[in-house]
C-alpha cells in the first residue's frame, strides 16, 4: 500500500485471538502498516467517524461481521453512506459464509469478502495471502 500517506488499518474484529492471528499474518506478509484495532463497532465507528480519522489520509477496515454490539453491515452501511468516507476499502473477513450476507456485503460496498477458515493453519494462510493482497492494493485518500 504505497501512498504519500501511509494507510492506517481499521481491525473491527472481537475475538482476541483471531485479531493476534490476524495482525502476526499480515506482518509476515510484509505488510507494517500501523494497525488499530476495535472489539465493538460502536468503538470502531466512533473512531472513523471522528474529525482526526475522517482528515487524516487514507485507510482500510478489516470487518468482522459478528459483534457483539452491532452487525458489521451496519458498519459496512454506515461507512458507505458518508460521503467522505464511502472510498475506504472494507475487506469483510468473518466465519459467515451464508450467500445471502455475501450478497447483501457486496450490494452495500463491501470490497472483498473472505470467510475465515475455522482451521487454524487454513486461516493463517488465508491472511497471509490477505497481507499479501494488501500490500498491493492502492487505496484512495478519503477527501
Amino acid at each position: 500500500m504505497s501512498q504519500q500517506h501511509p494507510v492506517t488499518i481499521i481491525m473491527v474484529e472481537d475475538d482476541e485471538g483471531h485479531a493476534r492471528l490476524i495482525e502476526k499474518n499480515i506482518r509476515r506478509a510484509g505488510v507494517y502498516n500501523e494497525i488499530r484495532g476495535f472489539a465493538s463497532g460502536t468503538e470502531a465507528l466512533e473512531h472513523m467517524f471522528s474529525e482526526e480519522v475522517r482528515n487524516d489520509g487514507p485507510f482500510l477496515v478489516l470487518l468482522d461481521l459478528n459483534l457483539p454490539d452491532m452487525n458489521g453491515v451496519e458498519i459496512l452501511a454506515r461507512l458507505k453512506s458518508d460521503e467522505k468516507l464511502k472510498r475506504a476499502p472494507v475487506v469483510v473477513l468473518t466465519t459467515t459464509d451464508d450467500q445471502r450476507e455475501v450478497q447483501r456485503c457486496y450490494d452495500l460496498g463491501a470490497n472483498v469478502y473472505i470467510t475465515k477458515p475455522v482451521e487454524y493453519e487454513s486461516f493463517s494462510q488465508a491472511i497471509r495471502q490477505l497481507g499479501l493482497f494488501l500490500s498491493v492494493i492502492q487505496v484512495p485518500e478519503t477527501q
